[in-house]
């Protein structure tokens, strides 16, 4: 049997609609985290409140993630992913509205749900898009992510500089993702199964160890990413004493690499596998993070991040990609396991970094994402196997 996309839009179109849904949900989030010194001054909780109330926004992620998996096999992409991104969008002006921690908490799994639901599904239709591609373009969509969170947080600023009402703001970004959402439903592609033969009986699900095995270094993978996003400007401030202003230069140093080498991957993809790409980039980057771990000097130190985000770059695609064409029929099932358990480790990672900077210097909490990157290298082989 074979699987085949009834094209009810032009590849082209079905792209652009793609890129627009990554670039959204990257914007909603982006929108959330710029406002959050705004809302938890406004809820008047603390950040020890706030901490466990970012707990339950990766909860409701998650299981936003596990549910809408099955149903993007059951309903289909051009049904679940337009409204995956109207509830994200509705749930946004939630925490700009909320008053104290438990309005704040329900507007939060609101929100966790709609991104959680929305994840699955696009990255499940970028799958479908690239099947008509001769050639690669996930890591292009993750790249519309992140320059998606770029424009919230220009826009975030400004409107805070101009203070503008942060629940107006929101209010306003929400109803943004959610005409985006409906504009671009109408160009989305949906799969189906062409039967060369009606013995549904022989029908062979991929193994289950293949599926956590891509899992797996999704999760090492994310997780390695997670203590970037939270941990590099505090390593510049707190190990290379710099000034607050010039460690906001550490993550930025990693966060522009990666948007850049996303925007690169699809085509050294084409040449030379995703199987390489996962490798040798997971390479780089244990190569990248040893730099910042030994070298005191911040020059140094931030092409240490640089490399260690362009290494990070082009890996999860490659594996979202992978567990979405284990098997057509399940491919939203199959991407919610993967997906998930990458959410988990972007969740994990900071908090991890956290617990072992108590008992050691935050450098050499470090090693941890090294030996996960080395443990991705040489698991990076699984990407060629099929059982």
């Amino acid at each position: 049997m074979t699987a085949t996309d009834v094209r009810v839009a032009p590849p082209k179109a079905a792209r652009v609609a793609t890129w627009m849904y990554f670039g959204l949900n990257g914007f909603a989030i982006g929108m959330w985290v710029v406002h959050i010194p705004s809302i938890e001054h406004a809820t008047g909780i603390t950040h020890s409140t706030l901490g466990l109330l970012l707990l339950v926004l990766g909860a409701a992620a998650f299981t936003g993630m596990q549910v809408a998996g099955p149903l993007v096999d059951k309903i289909g992409q051009r049904r679940l992913v337009p409204a995956a991104g109207i509830v994200l969008g509705a749930s946004l002006a939630g925490p700009g509205l909320a008053t104290n921690w438990w309005t704040l908490g329900l507007a939060l799994i609101l929100v966790g749900f709609g991104n959680g639901a929305i994840d699955v599904g696009m990255n499940a239709q970028a799958v479908v898009v690239e099947r008509g591609y001769p050639r690669p373009i996930m890591a292009a969509f993750h790249a519309m992510w992140s320059i998606g969170g770029a424009i919230a947080a220009v826009i975030g600023a400004a409107t805070l500089r101009a203070d503008v009402p942060t629940e107006l703001t929101l209010a306003l970004a929400g109803l943004l993702c959610i005409v985006l959402s409906l504009i671009a439903s109408r160009f989305l592609l949906e799969a189906t199964i062409e039967e060369e033969d009606s013995t549904e009986g022989e029908r062979t699900k991929p193994p289950a160890k293949l599926v956590w095995a891509l899992g797996g270094l999704a999760f090492g993978l994310m997780l390695s990413e997670g203590v970037a996003n939270d941990w590099a400007a505090l390593h510049f401030r707190d190990i290379l004493g710099t000034t607050v202003s010039t460690a906001a230069f550490a993550y930025g140093a990693f966060a522009v690499a990666m948007t850049v080498g996303r925007f690169l991957t699809d085509r050294v993809a084409a040449k030379v596998g995703p199987a390489a790409i996962v490798r040798w980039g997971a390479a780089m980057a244990a190569v990248g993070l040893t730099v910042v771990i030994v070298v005191p000097w911040v020059p140094v130190a931030l092409v240490g991040w640089a490399i260690f985000g362009l290494g990070l770059a082009g890996g999860v695609p490659q594996l979202f990609t992978a567990a979405g064409n284990l098997d057509p029929r399940s491919s939203g099932a199959l991407m919610a396991r993967v997906v998930g358990l990458g959410y988990v480790g972007l969740l994990a990672g900071p908090a991890l970094i956290g617990g072992l900077a108590h008992w050691m210097p935050l450098n050499i909490a470090f090693i941890l994402p090294v030996v996960l990157c080395v443990l991705t290298f040489f698991g990076g082989p699984i990407l060629k196997s099929k059982k």
